[in-house]
């Protein structure tokens, strides 16, 4: 017992000396209303999720929220989205002051981005029938892929595919129900929800591999540069202490895969 008591305060001695105080610069950027407005997608259920008892977002992301607000010493609110699009497109409204996005250059025009937390990857859900039988089978004219609006797939998607029909649907949970119900060749997705659904729906099957490495980043509008310079070595941090690890493990998404340290 003793011995436990005396590692538990060590470890807390170093925590403290690995968290100096948050510059003031940085607090006021990151919580200019005096608290910390944090945007939510839960159209990505890797990184969020609604808690069944309370309706709180949990996950990831939203314990990467709390534990920023407990260090800049300001209360939480959540700003809730169903949607990437939705939470990129409301990047200039001065609705919230951090976002939980993957990264891309597109999104960059409007928000500033830490190195990456966590790696998923995309692929594609096809029926049992299909003929297409790799990733890069799919680049043909004719064959129609949903993905949902302004995700970090669709936006993949349009850069690279240069033959393939992509269908966009405005609420991304629902754009695998749509490929259903319409008869396209695919969906296009993030890797573990497609194969959840593929587990409990005999008639689909998900293609091995993968199309690309999906970078799960926080974010902070441009033009807070104090800001984004905390949240960089903040992430950092948070990756190296096994903070993101545990909170994967917590909320079962032992399959999304830690980004490595920035240089």
């Amino acid at each position: 017992m003793r011995s436990a008591l005396i590692a538990g305060i060590a470890w807390a001695l170093c925590a403290c000396t690995a968290m100096p105080p948050v510059p003031a610069d940085a607090i006021r950027e990151l919580a200019p209303t005096g608290k910390l407005r944090a945007a939510i997608n839960f159209g990505n259920p890797v990184l969020a999720q609604r808690d069944h008892a309370t309706g709180e977002p949990r996950g990831v992301s939203a314990a990467l929220a709390r534990e920023l607000a407990r260090r800049l010493g300001v209360p939480i609110e959540f700003v809730p989205y169903k949607a990437a699009g939705q939470v990129t497109a409301a990047a200039r409204s001065g609705v919230w002051d951090i976002a939980f996005l993957a990264i891309d250059p597109a999104r960059a025009v409007d928000i500033a981005f830490t190195p990456p937390y966590v790696l998923i990857e995309g692929t594609y859900l096809v029926p049992n029938d299909s003929p297409l039988r790799a990733i890069d089978e799919f680049d043909r004219a004719g064959v129609r892929i949903a993905v949902g609006e302004g995700s970090a797939y669709h936006l993949y998607l349009k850069r690279t595919l240069k033959k393939a029909t992509l269908v966009a649907v405005q609420a991304p949970s629902d754009h695998v129900s749509h490929f259903l119900r319409e008869g396209l060749d695919a969906a296009a997705g993030v890797k573990q929800p497609l194969v959840r659904f593929a587990a409990e729906n005999a008639g689909v099957r998900v293609i091995a591999g993968r199309f690309m490495v999906i970078e799960q980043a926080m974010g902070t509008p441009q033009g807070r540069p104090e800001g984004i310079r905390y949240l960089r070595e903040y992430i950092e941090e948070m990756k190296a202490s096994g903070f993101v690890a545990r909170e994967l493990e917590r909320s079962g998404q032992t399959d999304a895969m830690i980004a490595p340290a920035s240089p």
